[in-house]
């Protein structure tokens, strides 16, 4: 079993890092959150979750062991695979995945790409106890990413802004995340001009 892979990122985009270690490369399944984790790095250290089937020998990447539980809990729920983990995990942080759930806000949840309203309700219901358990809801920034807290109201604003523009709902939210994470004081509107910037 691969517990990590440390080594030279040679190749990265939103859904795949490529690592060098030992002359092998591995090419990693990774979610927004962890991509974000490790734009601009050399050198990185992912966590790893092997995926194997008949067909096909996966292999997922995740910037912290928290990120990765919280996939491993995903996928047992029945309707969740690992694209869909995968999924929820770019939409949304750790923390903000585990608030969900153990608040059992099921519009939050069927409100990611591929979630309907029986899945979102299993999730809540498979897992409000396990991330207790596993002290996963402890750690509520993903990764250490999120130092500080957002002003939610402000955040809240600016993607339904973005999203009023025609722009997908989780990458933006990511993109103001950063923006507020880096100047917390920034009005709406100062958040939204950057954002535009940002968003590909």
């Amino acid at each position: 079993m691969i517990e990590y892979i440390k080594g030279e990122l040679t190749e990265l985009s939103p859904a795949l890092a490529t690592i060098e270690a030992a002359g092998v490369g591995y090419g990693l399944n990774i979610s927004l959150t962890t991509y974000s984790a490790i734009q601009g790095k050399k050198e990185v250290k992912l966590y790893v979750y092997e995926s194997v089937r008949e067909d096909a020998y996966v292999l997922y990447g995740f910037v912290s062991k928290k990120e990765r539980e919280m996939f491993e809990l995903l996928i047992t729920v029945s309707g969740v695979g690992p694209n869909t983990a995968r999924m929820m995990l770019s939409s949304m942080s750790v923390g903000e995945l585990c608030n969900a759930i153990s608040t059992g806000n099921e519009r939050l949840i069927k409100g990611i790409k591929g979630i309907g309203k029986m899945t979102a309700q299993r999730i809540i219901v498979d897992l409000r106890d396990k991330i207790v358990e596993l002290g996963i809801a402890d750690e509520i920034p993903a990764g250490g990413t999120m130092a500080a807290p957002v002003n939610n109201a402000v955040k809240d604003e600016a993607v339904s802004a973005l999203t009023m523009l025609g722009f997908a709902p989780a990458p933006t939210q990511k993109v103001v995340v950063a923006i507020l994470t880096e100047q917390p004081d920034l009005p709406v509107e100062q958040v939204v001009k950057l954002a535009l910037k940002q968003i590909k």
